[in-house]
């Protein structure tokens, strides 16, 4: 579990934020949890966002290893940091979930990285459509909110954005994030360390598919209220709210909410 930092958080008030995100979270360990709602198809009808009294939630992975490089070979560079600011992508169409309590999803990206934003999205979309993931564990259905919709001011319950590290330090609040460079859910945002999409951890080896499948759908875990767990037992699989960052604890790696 992560520990506060001292001293003051930088403003992040350039930051689009839509209703029921900026000021959810009371106090550190505390995050929104998705309630249950209606099947309406309508972003700005469905799930809206309450604190979760819980001491598990809005973690970060502390004291993760570091990825090492093969032999002859070198670690792909990650921008440091960037613009600061954040701005919302297209989601592409998917197989979302017809029923279920309604996630209103964005996926944002940080001004100024060197990636293609739109690759990201389709990553991120794909993951959380697949049939392996929380809308069959946890019965709900992603609703995607367009930049559109979220300029005009609809509601988002989950924000996966890519930052650098620099910006999700900012992001990530009180939670220690910088020195193990690792994610974090924090304030509405599972907020995704380009550290880690670059490069990956030792526990998914060179496997960087599967560990970006872990990492979106550990963070947003925790939106969706889920606390860290443990594994069950020696060389089974790891139950996706494990830290899998930082130790799989004798499990091994699996990066899906449901189970093999």
């Amino acid at each position: 579990m992560a520990l506060p930092r001292g001293g003051h958080l930088a403003s992040a008030s350039t930051l689009p934020t839509g209703p029921g995100t900026s000021g959810d979270v009371t106090r550190a360990g505390t995050a929104p949890v998705v309630a249950k709602a209606s099947s309406s198809a309508e972003p700005t009808s469905t799930v809206s966002a309450t604190t979760a009294m819980t001491d598990s939630m809005g973690e970060a992975e502390e004291g993760a290893p570091e990825p090492t490089a093969a032999p002859g070979a070198t670690l792909a560079p990650v921008q440091a940091s960037a613009k600061g600011t954040v701005h919302p992508v297209a989601i592409p169409a998917e197989p979302w979930a017809s029923e279920g309590r309604a996630v209103r999803l964005s996926i944002e990206v940080e001004d100024g990285l060197t990636i293609d934003e739109s690759t990201f999205a389709a990553t991120v979309a794909g993951i959380l459509s697949d049939s392996r993931g929380w809308q069959k564990a946890d019965g709900v259905r992603f609703v995607p909110v367009s930049p559109e919709q979220v300029a005009a001011g609809a509601g988002v319950d989950v924000r996966v954005t890519l930052a650098t590290p620099a910006l999700t330090g900012k992001l990530c609040g009180p939670l220690n994030v910088t020195k193990a460079n690792v994610s974090c859910w924090w304030g509405g945002r599972a907020v995704l360390n380009l550290y880690r999409w670059i490069r990956g951890a030792t526990s998914y080896g060179t496997d960087l598919t599967c560990y970006r499948t872990y990492l979106v759908n550990h963070e947003v875990g925790h939106g969706l209220g889920h606390r860290h767990s443990k594994c069950p037992g020696a060389g089974r699989p790891a139950p996706i709210m494990v830290q899998q960052t930082l130790s799989l604890e004798g499990c091994t790696a699996w990066p899906w909410p449901t189970q093999k």
